[in-house]
Protein backbone atom coordinates (compact mmCIF):
# COMPACT_ATOMS: atom_id res chain seq x y z
CA UNK A 1 0.00 0.00 0.00
CA UNK A 2 1.38 3.52 -0.75
CA UNK A 3 1.67 6.09 1.72
CA UNK A 4 1.12 9.76 1.83
CA UNK A 5 3.24 12.13 1.45
CA UNK A 6 3.21 15.33 2.37
CA UNK A 7 4.53 18.62 0.31
CA UNK A 8 4.37 22.28 -0.07
CA UNK A 9 3.80 24.32 -3.03
CA UNK A 10 4.78 27.63 -3.24
CA UNK A 11 3.93 30.87 -5.70
CA UNK A 12 5.97 34.09 -4.85
CA UNK A 13 3.90 37.28 -5.62
CA UNK A 14 5.65 40.83 -5.30
CA UNK A 15 3.85 41.79 -2.20
CA UNK A 16 3.54 37.74 -0.49
CA UNK A 17 4.14 34.23 -0.42
CA UNK A 18 1.31 31.84 -1.50
CA UNK A 19 2.01 28.48 0.52
CA UNK A 20 -0.28 25.14 0.25
CA UNK A 21 0.89 22.01 2.11
CA UNK A 22 -1.21 19.31 0.77
CA UNK A 23 -0.91 15.31 1.24
CA UNK A 24 -0.57 13.53 -1.97
CA UNK A 25 0.00 9.49 -2.82
CA UNK A 26 3.73 8.04 -2.78
CA UNK A 27 5.30 8.40 -6.48
CA UNK A 28 3.37 12.00 -7.63
CA UNK A 29 4.72 13.99 -9.32
CA UNK A 30 5.44 17.54 -9.26
CA UNK A 31 2.72 18.86 -11.64
CA UNK A 32 0.23 16.62 -9.60
CA UNK A 33 0.91 18.57 -6.65
CA UNK A 34 0.74 22.04 -8.47
CA UNK A 35 -2.70 20.70 -10.16
CA UNK A 36 -3.72 19.72 -6.04
CA UNK A 37 -2.15 23.07 -4.56
CA UNK A 38 -5.33 24.81 -6.11
CA UNK A 39 -2.66 27.78 -7.25
CA UNK A 40 -3.88 27.26 -10.96
CA UNK A 41 -7.09 27.99 -10.63
CA UNK A 42 -6.44 31.22 -8.02
CA UNK A 43 -3.81 32.78 -10.59
CA UNK A 44 -4.93 32.23 -14.23
CA UNK A 45 -1.23 34.25 -14.69
CA UNK A 46 0.33 30.80 -14.27
CA UNK A 47 1.50 28.39 -17.34
CA UNK A 48 2.89 26.14 -16.36
CA UNK A 49 4.26 26.15 -20.48
CA UNK A 50 6.06 28.88 -19.69
CA UNK A 51 7.04 29.32 -16.06
CA UNK A 52 9.57 26.98 -14.51
CA UNK A 53 9.21 25.16 -11.47
CA UNK A 54 11.49 23.83 -9.22
CA UNK A 55 12.05 21.73 -6.17
CA UNK A 56 14.09 23.32 -3.25
CA UNK A 57 15.34 26.08 -5.95
CA UNK A 58 16.86 23.24 -8.45
CA UNK A 59 14.64 23.49 -11.52
CA UNK A 60 12.39 20.15 -12.36
CA UNK A 61 10.03 19.42 -14.77
CA UNK A 62 6.81 18.39 -13.99
CA UNK A 63 6.59 14.67 -14.69
CA UNK A 64 9.23 14.99 -11.53
CA UNK A 65 8.88 12.00 -8.59
CA UNK A 66 8.59 13.88 -5.28
CA UNK A 67 9.49 12.94 -2.11
CA UNK A 68 8.64 14.01 1.23
CA UNK A 69 9.08 16.99 2.83
CA UNK A 70 9.93 18.43 -0.64
CA UNK A 71 8.85 22.15 -1.62
CA UNK A 72 7.58 22.77 -5.17
CA UNK A 73 8.16 26.31 -6.36
CA UNK A 74 6.47 28.02 -8.98
CA UNK A 75 8.75 30.82 -10.28
CA UNK A 76 7.33 33.96 -12.34
CA UNK A 77 9.01 35.51 -14.98
CA UNK A 78 11.59 38.09 -14.83
CA UNK A 79 10.58 41.81 -15.10
CA UNK A 80 13.86 42.84 -16.48
CA UNK A 81 16.86 40.65 -17.65
CA UNK A 82 19.70 41.67 -15.11
CA UNK A 83 22.50 41.67 -17.68
CA UNK A 84 20.42 43.78 -19.83
CA UNK A 85 20.25 46.48 -17.47
CA UNK A 86 23.95 46.10 -16.25
CA UNK A 87 24.77 47.17 -19.81
CA UNK A 88 22.58 50.07 -20.21
CA UNK A 89 23.88 51.47 -16.34
CA UNK A 90 27.51 51.32 -18.04
CA UNK A 91 26.88 52.57 -21.26
CA UNK A 92 24.68 55.72 -19.37
CA UNK A 93 27.75 55.58 -16.93
CA UNK A 94 25.98 55.12 -13.98
CA UNK A 95 28.27 53.26 -10.97
CA UNK A 96 26.10 50.65 -9.31
CA UNK A 97 26.35 50.56 -5.66
CA UNK A 98 26.73 47.43 -3.99
CA UNK A 99 24.46 46.43 -0.12
CA UNK A 100 22.13 49.55 1.12
CA UNK A 101 24.28 52.46 -0.16
CA UNK A 102 26.63 54.71 1.14
CA UNK A 103 27.90 53.56 4.60
CA UNK A 104 29.14 56.65 6.76
CA UNK A 105 32.14 57.66 8.30
CA UNK A 106 33.39 55.45 11.03
CA UNK A 107 33.62 57.00 14.50
CA UNK A 108 37.48 57.94 15.59
CA UNK A 109 38.62 56.72 19.01
CA UNK A 110 40.21 59.19 21.15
Amino acid sequence: MAEDISVEVVYPLPDKQEIITIRLSEGATVFQAIERSGLLEKYPEIDLAKNKIGVFAKLVKPETVLRHRDRVEIYRPLIADPKAVRKQRAAEGKVMKKGAGESAEAPTSN
